[in-house]
C-alpha cells in the first residue's frame, strides 16, 4: 500500500454505505440521495449534519455507514445519544445486523458498565448508546471527557428533544450542548429526528453550530390511512376501539394519554376477548412485550408515549388513538410507527372529552416559576440537601420539583453531587420572553390538533402543514379526503357501549394507603396506625362514571339515586374482604358537605350503622399543589376530634375526592386515637 494516498487506499464513504444498506435490507436496496450526502458530509468532510426526514426513510442507516467508513479510517468509537430504552434496544440488534458491535449504558444494567466500557477501551466496541440522563450520573460523567476525546462520531437521535420549541423537549438533552464544546473540533456530529418543524430545526442547527448541514425531506407517508372519528363519549370511544380491533387485520398500538389510561382500556379490551396489555414508563416487563408485539404474538399494546420513538416493528398495521396528543408533531411522531413496510397502515384518531385538561396540565409541567426557583435556592442557601429535605423546605411536590432541579441543574444553577443537590453560586435569571413564548407556542399546538380533530381539511396535509413540510398536499386516502372511516364506522355497536358500561362499573378502584409520616411533622414520625386500603367508585376520567362524576362538582347537592346505587355495589364488593365496620364517619367536607353527608347517610341506612360526627375541620383547605410534609403539616392543625367520641372496631371513612391522600391518612390516625381498629376510606372519586 505503499505510495498511496489516504483517500485511495480505504474504500468510499458512500461505498460503505451502499455495502451497509445492502446488508442490512437486500442486495437490490440503493441508498438515497441524502443518505450518500450526509455520509459524505460526516466521513469526507467532518461536518455537523441535521437530517430530518420522515420515519422509515433511514436515519439510522446513515450513522451505521459513517461509522462503518470511519472505523475503517482509524476513527474512534460512535457514541449514540437515545432517549428511550426501547429505541437502544432495536438499534443495537439492527446495529449488529449491519456489522457493527454495539453496547448500550443505561439505568437497566449498571452492573454491565464497567464490562463495557473495557470493551469501549479495547476497540472492540463501534457503538455505544446512552441516554441523556447518562450525561449526569456522577459516575458515567467521570467516563466523559476519555469517551468524548476518542469519539470519532457523536449522533444526537430524535434531536427535537434538545430544543425549548420541540414537542418532547428533555432537560437533560440539552446537556448536549455542552458535550459538543469537550469534543475534538473535527469531530463529526450528526442529529437526526423525523418531527421537527422549521423552528425546532433552526434551533437544533443553531445549537450544533453555524456550519450545520441541513438536509430535510418530505415527511408524507403515502402507506398511511389517517382517520379521525369525532364526536364519541369517553364510553362510545372504548367501545370504537374494541370493535375496530376486532375488525382490522395485523397487530398494532393503541396510544392513549396517561399510564391509569392503559391498565383501564387494556383491562376492557381482554375482557372482550382481545390478546392486549398495558405498556407505559412504569411497566416492568417492556421488552417482553416489545418483542411480542413485533412477533405479532398479541394483538395490541395498549400504551403512552414511552412505546414511541425508536420502535421498530416494519409491519405493524394500525396506530388507534384514545384521546388527542397535545400537538399534530407529537401525533405524527407515534402514527409513523405504524406502515414503514406495508403498502398500507390505519391511523385513527379517537378524540376525548378530557383531552385539553391533560393537554394544559402537560403544557406547563416543564416551565419554571420564579417563586418556585427562588424557594429551591433559598432552601439549598445553606448546604447541600437530599431530594426528600428540598421538598419538605420548598413545599414544591416532588414530581415537579425533580422537573425544575433538571431545569436548573442544565443551566448549572445547582448540581447533584454526594451529600445531595446543591447549589453552584452561578446566578438565576428567570427568562420571562423565553416561557411566555413557550407557552404561546404551546397553546397554539393545541389549537393545532383541536383542529386536526375536528378534520379541517385533509389530514395528512394537515400534518404536513404543521410540519412546515417543503411540499404539502393532499393525499386522497384519509377519512376527510374519502368520506369514509375503518370499521365499525363513526359509531360502535350499541350492544358494545353497554357491556363498557357494565365492565368499568363492576371495577373496583382500591385507594392505596400511605404507609409512612412525612419527616419533619411534630409528633408523627415512622409508621401510620389503622389506615386501611379503600375504595373509590371512580378513578381520573372514568369511562363509565366521568359525566355523572363530573356533574357533582357543579353544586353542593345531594347524591342522585345513580351514584348512591353504585357506592352501595363498590361496598358489596369490598364487603367479602373486610371486617365489618362499627360505624360510619363522614370526613367534613368545606365545599361539599350536603354532598358527602348524602352519601354517608345512605351507607349508614343501608349498611345499618351508627352515622357518627367525630371530626371537625377549621380554615381553609390546603393546596393539593403543596409537598406532602406540608400539606400533612396544615391538616394535623386544622382537624380535630370531637370530644367524647370513641370506637371499638373497624370505621367506614366517607369523603367526596382523594389525590394526595393525606385527608384520610389525617383523619384515620385521629379515629384511631379513638379506638378504631382499622379505618376504610370510601370516596366517590380519586384523582391521579
Amino acid at each position: 500500500m505503499a505510495g498511496m494516498s489516504a483517500a485511495s487506499a480505504v474504500t468510499s464513504a458512500s461505498d460503505v454505505l451502499a455495502r451497509v444498506i445492502a446488508t442490512v435490507a437486500g442486495p437490490e436496496a440503493r441508498p438515497r440521495d441524502d443518505q450518500v450526502r450526509a455520509v459524505e458530509e460526516l466521513v469526507e468532510h467532518r461536518r455537523r449534519v441535521l437530517v430530518v426526514q420522515a420515519t422509515g426513510w433511514g436515519k439510522s442507516a446513515v450513522y451505521w455507514g459513517a461509522t462503518a467508513a470511519l472505523r475503517e479510517r482509524g476513527s474512534g468509537p460512535t457514541l449514540v445519544v437515545s432517549p428511550l430504552l426501547a429505541l437502544m434496544r432495536d438499534q443495537i440488534a439492527a446495529a449488529e445486523r449491519a456489522g457493527l458491535r454495539a453496547a448500550t449504558i443505561n439505568s437497566t444494567n449498571v452492573d454491565d458498565w464497567s464490562a463495557v466500557l473495557a470493551e469501549l477501551r479495547s476497540g472492540r466496541l463501534d457503538l455505544l448508546l446512552v441516554s441523556p440522563e447518562r450525561l449526569a450520573n456522577p459516575r458515567f460523567a467521570a467516563e466523559l471527557p476519555e469517551l468524548l476525546a476518542s469519539c470519532g462520531l457523536l449522533v444526537v437521535d430524535e434531536a427535537h428533544c434538545v430544543s425549548d420549541w420541540g414537542f418532547d423537549f428533555r432537560p437533560d438533552y440539552q446537556r448536549l450542548t455542552r458535550t459538543l464544546l469537550q469534543l475534538s473540533p473535527d469531530t463529526p456530529v450528526l442529529a437526526t429526528t423525523a418531527t421537527a418543524n422549521e423552528r425546532v430545526t433552526a434551533d437544533v442547527a443553531a445549537q450544533l453550530g453555524p456550519d450545520t448541514v441541513t438536509l430535510r425531506g418530505s415527511l408524507a407517508r403515502a402507506s398511511l390511512q389517517l382517520s379521525v372519528v369525532p364526536g364519541l363519549s369517553t364510553l362510545q370511544g372504548y367501545a370504537w376501539v374494541a370493535d375496530a380491533l376486532a375488525a382490522m387485520p395485523g397487530s398494532g398500538i393503541v396510544y392513549v394519554l396517561t399510564v391509569a389510561e392503559t391498565e383501564r382500556l387494556a383491562a376492557f379490551l381482554a375482557e372482550r376477548g382481545h390478546d392486549v396489555a398495558a405498556y407505559s414508563g412504569q411497566t416492568e416487563n417492556r421488552e417482553q412485550l416489545e418483542d411480542r408485539l413485533r412477533r405479532n404474538e398479541i394483538k395490541a399494546l395498549v400504551a403512552t408515549s414511552a412505546l414511541g420513538m425508536g420502535y421498530d416493528k416494519p409491519d405493524l398495521a394500525f396506530c388507534l388513538h384514545l384521546g388527542s396528543p397535545s400537538s399534530p408533531v407529537a401525533y405524527y411522531q407515534q402514527v409513523g410507527r405504524a406502515g414503514r413496510a406495508l403498502d398500507s397502515a390505519v391511523a385513527v384518531l379517537v378524540p376525548g372529552s378530557s383531552d385539553e385538561r391533560i393537554w394544559d396540565y402537560f403544557a406547563t409541567a416543564g416551565i419554571p416559576t420564579d417563586d418556585q426557583v427562588e424557594r429551591i435556592l433559598d432552601a439549598l442557601a445553606d448546604g447541600p440537601l437530599s431530594l426528600p429535605g428540598i421538598e419538605a423546605a420548598t413545599g414544591i411536590r416532588r414530581g415537579r420539583l425533580e422537573t425544575l432541579l433538571k431545569i436548573l441543574a442544565v443551566d448549572d444553577i445547582v448540581r447533584r453531587g454526594r451529600d445531595g443537590w446543591e447549589a453552584t453560586g452561578t446566578k438565576w435569571y428567570y427568562d420571562e420572553a423565553k416561557w411566555t413564548a413557550l407557552r404561546k407556542v404551546r397553546s397554539a399546538e393545541a389549537d393545532l390538533m383541536r383542529r386536526y380533530a375536528h378534520g379541517e381539511g385533509c389530514l395528512m396535509e394537515f400534518l404536513q402543514q404543521s410540519l412546515d413540510d417543503p411540499d404539502p398536499r393532499p393525499c386522497g386516502r384519509c377519512s376527510v379526503c374519502t368520506g369514509v372511516l375503518p370499521a365499525p364506522g363513526p359509531v360502535p355497536a350499541a350492544d358494545t357501549v353497554l357491556a363498557a358500561q357494565r365492565f368499568f362499573r363492576g371495577q373496583d378502584v382500591v385507594i392505596e394507603p400511605r404507609k409512612l409520616w412525612a419527616s419533619g411533622l411534630p409528633g408523627r414520625k415512622g409508621k401510620i396506625a389503622a389506615v386501611a386500603p379503600g375504595r373509590a367508585l371512580a378513578f381520573a376520567d372514568d369511562p363509565a362514571w366521568a359525566e355523572t362524576i363530573g356533574g357533582l362538582w357543579r353544586s353542593d347537592e345531594p347524591a342522585p339515586p345513580e351514584v348512591l346505587e353504585g357506592m352501595v355495589e363498590v361496598l358489596k364488593r369490598w364487603s367479602r374482604t373486610w371486617e365489618r365496620p362499627v360505624a360510619v364517619v363522614a370526613m367534613p367536607s368545606r365545599r361539599f358537605p350536603r354532598l358527602v353527608g348524602s352519601v354517608a347517610a345512605h351507607v349508614a341506612r343501608i349498611g345499618r350503622l351508627p352515622l357518627v360526627e367525630a371530626l371537625e375541620v377549621t380554615g381553609p383547605a390546603p393546596t393539593a399543589e403543596a409537598a406532602s410534609a406540608v400539606r400533612a403539616r396544615d391538616l394535623l392543625s386544622r382537624t380535630t376530634l370531637r370530644d367524647g367520641v370513641r370506637f371499638d372496631g373497624p370505621v367506614l371513612l366517607v369523603d367526596d375526592l382523594v389525590r394526595t391522600r393525606w385527608t384520610i391518612t389525617v383523619a384515620s390516625a385521629l379515629l384511631a386515637e379513638a379506638g378504631a381498629t382499622s379505618v376504610l376510606p370510601l370516596v366517590l372519586h380519586q384523582l391521579p
